[in-house]
């Protein structure tokens, strides 16, 4: 199999090429990863792989549709995967223009080409296609703390920009699958966390805050509820909907972790305190700050996944205990991936793509 991944270099997009390209018995021939190269999107999440003769990188944009064909075209390509998109929710507030046209005309773009490619397939190639389009939770609004976890029929009710234009584009892949019979699927996902998290986002935002000696910022009361998902249990889940899912359907992918921020950022010092601890012996967690809460905060979010662990049989496998201490044990480890990506590209550039946030 050859796939195209936009957006490859970002969070999501980098874990799940590695998670490609390094597991055993792994059935591609070739992997071509086109990104845009904002701000979190950083070549050296791939650095590792850069010797393998099956791995291709192309410098573009998904809504240049001219580099995009020739990409499908040239290198033969079975597959798309769109991790590619703008989505950082405080980023949109103060810029909504850049999310809107990365997701919803950049997606089109994206879409256009792919379905003149899929048009020019020999029969038994044409059916094989798939084009998978990687989306969020936050398409579907918020919940109150007793309301039932989101499904994939919950009604679309985006409450911030960077929502709105996700939804936009889910409903854009939605529409080519059925007026043209594009072969689609879309997952919409929870809040990831892992390695490779762009630090702006809570998660890793905490910890090298923390360790740093600065303040470790909660909007708000900082009980507003997200279901954490573990990046590589991500990964797993959309490579069994690319290779088994039903064609137009929509599979949300969760962790099954529902915790409020506060917690999880309570959860980060204790497990500093213990492997890396303050000199002068406090914890970390005397650095909390709490800050103005984020326009329209949404509460609570919750993701039903009943329907990928009923078709495609798959399940998270770390906790959020686990998840959490490997994530934390990660950030420790490679400071110099930490030092590079805040000194210099995110002080170059303050608007871009990445992963979800809280």
């Amino acid at each position: 199999m050859n796939f195209l991944v936009t957006g490859g270099c970002g969070f999501i997009g980098s874990n799940f090429i590695r998670q490609r390209l390094t597991e055993q018995g792994s059935a591609l021939t070739r992997l071509v990863n086109l990104d845009k190269l904002t701000y979190a999107g950083n070549p050296a999440n791939l650095a590792d792989l850069a010797g393998d003769p099956r791995y291709v990188f192309s410098h573009g944009d998904i809504g240049d549709e001219a580099l995009t064909a020739r990409l499908l075209s040239e290198h033969a390509i079975d597959a798309v995967v769109n991790f590619a998109a703008e989505s950082h929710v405080d980023r949109s507030i103060d810029s909504p223009e850049p999310f809107f046209e990365t997701n919803v005309v950049g997606t089109l773009r994206l879409l256009n080409a792919a379905r003149r490619h899929w048009a020019s397939l020999a029969p038994e190639k044409k059916a094989a296609f798939r084009f998978l389009h990687v989306s969020t939770d936050e398409v579907y609004g918020t919940l109150e703390p007793a309301d039932p976890a989101f499904t994939e029929k919950t009604p679309f009710a985006p409450n911030s920009p960077y929502a709105a234009s996700k939804a936009a584009s889910d409903h854009t892949v939605r529409s080519f699958q059925h007026t043209y019979k594009l072969p689609t699927l879309t997952t919409n996902c929870s809040n990831n966390y892992g390695p490779y998290h762009f630090p702006e986002k809570l998660i890793p935002l905490v910890i090298l805050n923390a360790i740093d000696g600065k303040p470790l910022p909660i909007y708000g009361d900082g009980q507003q509820i997200r279901d954490w998902l573990y990046v590589e249990d991500h990964a797993r889940a959309i490579w069994e909907v690319l290779r088994r899912g039903r064609v137009g359907e929509t599979y949300n992918v969760g962790g099954l972790n529902e915790r409020p921020n506060l917690e999880v950022v309570q959860r980060i010092c204790s497990l500093l305190d213990a492997k890396s601890p303050r000199a002068d012996g406090k914890s970390y967690a005397t650095q909390i700050t709490y800050v103005t809460d984020r326009p329209g905060h949404d509460r609570r979010y919750a993701i039903d996944c009943a329907k990928i662990q009923g078709e495609l049989g798959w399940q998270p496998r770390e906790s959020f205990e686990t998840g959490l201490a490997k994530t934390v044990d990660w950030y420790l480890a490679n400071r110099s991936w930490c030092h590079d990506i805040t000194t210099s590209r995110y002080q170059r550039q303050r608007l871009g793509s990445g992963g979800k946030t809280a």
